[in-house]
């Protein structure tokens, strides 16, 4: 094993590229990966600024493997670490995590794994760093280093800003010596100094890989509605897409819309259940599903290579964001697109999100008084007590909507009256409600398989809700947990049992004693700061959206601190330059194959043939076409307008 001081000497240096080949198969390192490496093997506090696919978790395994001690990652997302932990000991390597909803004596289980020494990977959310069982059995454990993943939540100015992630502050002070490795895929510069400032950076150490994506085209796609839009964009490309929306509502709308279109589509949000995320995500995944419609809630930790297409139908509130989420596609390198719709009315709704955001603040001190009379705490009284919150009965008891709640409970953490989480997620539970004789003759087949170990397991199940974990059922009787939790639904549905899936429950925690609404400071690092910059990032996704003439990739890297002084070639901006430098004979030569291969009907884009041609180009001639009438949409297809 290697010491975090100590630097690889010259005959060792191939121990890296060694455990590259012998755990993951690769014959080297990609981009910026191996400095990475090195700095934070070298006990360097580092930040590795990497765009999404660039191969972040290789920079943090690899020399987590080198070093004694125990690598703690910390990452906001639960199906992030069970995928990682999952991969690692596919590949023998030691590894676990510690997420809401497990039982306490499996987490007592993991940490004193970690304090022998058993594990290489202890994974955990922001949340876990405070807790008290955590923090004691801290004190025992040895540790190589601590990686930071999506290290831009840190940063009140970043786009997504958590501040669960500034406990990392005492995990530092508590470990001193130990390096700090931040990784994050969206960075402003701005953002940077305030990552490095925050994890306390000995001093000031940064490795940048270009966020250049050249095998991404970016397009803003003029609309008036949804569903024309989609139309002719689905009709263009083929492949594994995600489209994203702002509303959940809205996720269940285009996807059934799609169903109808004939093409296989499901949809995923915030507030479904955790059991029903999971299998969803991996229809879509595994190819049973092409398209995924959803919220922002999917795509973080999503390792999909061959996504090639991403849709934005409604603008995202940052171009951080809306870089790290079309990023989601062409991982593997392959051509992909990322498209962004305009409407007519994109401006002026993406003002009304920052009014939402930054409400006047005697409405912010008018829900915090509604907040603790539905918690019914007293004033003076409720310092460091945390209650459950059902956000969904809040807003029907108090009239407000979901929408706006959120941002005043950030508006108020961040003020410092309170801590909310939405993280904490329950264990499924389960009570059989029918006798044992109308139980055996209402289920038969795999259901009396599944029943039969059910009552093998859990004891004390015809008297009151038990807790089950359905992917130990399924691993158990090698059923697909999807199978599992679909069977107890429709067992629920007829009365045989009660059924709770797990589900994720909010929290809140008075951080100080309750005062009277009025009496509620709004300081201005938590409100006027925050809104002149969230102003500025709406104003760089209008001023976006409207530019039509300058190359979309050097307007992202621009805007990133990067230098891109040439032209993509592979943006619709570009594209319009393409198709005016084109010999006329070539658009003309485009245009007649078209006419010629939809003259017997239509077809679907990608049937055409027309791979002799510059790719630009021919989506240059189509788009023309399409806008001047000569072709026109037929389900899904294209065909002439004669």
């Amino acid at each position: 094993m290697h010491e975090t001081s100590h630097t690889p000497s010259p005959s060792a240096q191939d121990w890296a590229e060694g455990l590259l080949h012998k755990y993951w198969g690769y014959p080297g390192f990609r981009g910026i990966q191996r400095e990475i490496i090195d700095s934070i093997y070298a006990g360097k506090d580092t930040l590795g600024l990497m765009p999404t696919g660039g191969g972040k978790s290789i920079t943090f395994q690899v020399p987590a493997l080198a070093m004694d001690g125990t690598c703690i990652v910390v990452t906001p997302l639960i199906a992030l670490m069970k995928d990682q932990v999952a991969r690692l000991r596919l590949l023998g390597i030691k590894a676990t995590a510690i997420y809401s909803g497990m039982k306490r004596e499996k987490i007592v289980a993991a940490l004193e794994n970690c304090i022998l020494g058993d594990y290489k990977f202890l994974y955990l959310s922001p949340e876990r760093l405070s807790s008290e069982l955590f923090l004691a059995k801290l004190k025992h454990m040895r540790v190589s280093f601590i990686c930071v993943d999506e290290a831009h939540c840190i940063s009140q100015w970043g786009y997504d800003f958590r501040p669960s992630y500034l406990a990392l502050n005492q995990l530092r002070s508590l470990l001193p010596d130990k390096p700090i490795l931040a990784l994050t895929a969206t960075a402003t510069p701005e953002v940077i100094d305030d990552i490095q400032e925050k994890l306390a950076f000995s001093q000031k150490n940064v490795f940048r890989m270009s966020f250049s994506r050249p095998n991404l085209h970016y397009g803003v796609h003029e609309t008036s509605s949804d569903e024309a839009g989609l139309q002719y964009i689905l009709n263009q490309y083929s492949g594994s897409t995600i489209i994203y929306c702002n509303r959940r509502q809205k996720t269940e709308e285009i996807a059934q819309m799609l169903i109808g279109m004939g093409i296989a589509a499901t949809y995923f949000h915030a507030g479904l259940p955790d059991i029903e995320k999971d299998y969803r995500q991996r229809d879509w995944q595994e190819g049973r599903i092409r398209i995924m419609v959803a919220t922002n809630a999917f795509g973080m930790g999503i390792d999909k290579p061959d996504v090639r297409l991403v849709v934005h139908l409604d603008a995202p509130e940052s171009l951080e964001q809306y870089f790290q989420e079309a990023g989601r596609a062409g991982r593997d390198g392959q051509q992909s697109h990322a498209i962004l719709f305009s409407k007519p009315k994109t401006a002026q709704l993406l003002e009304k999100q920052l009014i939402r955001a930054f409400p006047p603040k005697e409405k912010i001190q008018e829900l915090y008084d509604h907040i603790c009379y539905f918690l019914q705490i007293a004033e003076g009284d409720g310092m460091g007590r945390t209650r459950e919150f059902n956000v969904h009965q809040f807003c029907v008891n108090f009239h407000h909507s979901f929408a706006e709640v959120h941002p005043m409970l950030s508006l108020l953490e961040l003020a410092g009256y309170i801590k909310f989480t939405d993280e904490e997620e329950t264990v499924s539970r389960l009570y059989i409600t029918a006798t044992r004789s109308q139980l055996y003759s209402a289920i038969y087949g795999e259901t009396e398989i599944l029943f039969n170990q059910l009552l093998r397991q859990y004891t004390g199940i015809f008297q009151e809700f038990v807790y089950i974990d359905e992917e130990d059922i399924a691993l158990r009787i090698g059923f697909p947990v999807k199978k599992i939790y679909e069977t107890l639904i429709a067992l629920n549905q007829r009365h045989v049992i009660k059924y709770i899936p797990r589900k994720r429950i909010p929290y809140i925690t008075l951080t100080r004693p309750r005062v009277e609404g009025k009496d509620v400071i709004i300081p201005a690092h938590a409100y006027e700061e925050r809104y002149t910059r969230q102003k500025r990032r709406t104003d760089c996704v209008i001023q976006y959206i409207n530019n039509s003439t300058d190359c979309r990739t050097a307007q992202l890297l621009k805007y990133f601190g990067e230098k891109f002084d040439q032209k993509c070639m592979n943006c619709d901006n570009c594209d319009s330059l393409s198709g005016a430098d084109t010999p006329s004979s070539v658009i003309d030569s485009i245009y007649h194959d078209i006419c010629s291969q939809l003259s017997n009907g239509p077809k679907y884009g990608y049937e055409l043939n027309l791979a002799i041609y510059n790719p630009e180009d021919t989506e240059y001639v189509i788009r023309t076409m399409t806008e001047n009438g000569e072709l026109i949409q037929c389900g899904l297809q294209i065909k002439l307008n004669k």
